[in-house]
């Protein structure tokens, strides 16, 4: 008889709210690492049957708008990155990527050479 064990991990996520239904805390653990808290989160789920992105965005209300900056910065270069793995379609991330910079340098995630 074939054996069927597969490698599992789980990452579980848990928020604490305010009266208000407002993400105070957000705290994260996966079974590979280590149990962390967060002020942001953005998980997207590929939903293969309706062929639609599950989408959860959560922030704390503690959360900084240069945090926020520059967490949006570095999420949409590591999508680049991510993009060019999964398609090999250089044009594309490099597009996605120059966006990234644009936006960090527009945000001030990321400072331009010339406003030094």
């Amino acid at each position: 008889m074939k054996s069927t064990n597969k490698n599992r991990s789980e990452i579980k996520f848990q928020v604490e709210l305010d009266e208000n239904k407002v993400p105070e805390n957000i705290k994260w653990s996966a079974s590979e690492k280590d149990k962390g808290n967060s002020d942001a989160t953005l998980i997207s789920i590929w939903d293969q049957k309706e062929k639609n992105t599950l989408r959860l965005d959560l922030w704390t209300k503690e959360m900084k708008i240069e945090e926020m900056n520059m967490f949006f910065y570095q999420t949409l270069n590591t999508l680049s990155q991510t993009f060019k793995r999964a398609t090999s379609n250089e044009t594309l991330a490099k597009d996605l990527h120059d966006f990234a910079d644009y936006f960090g340098r527009k945000s001030g995630a990321i400072l331009d050479q010339n406003n030094k």
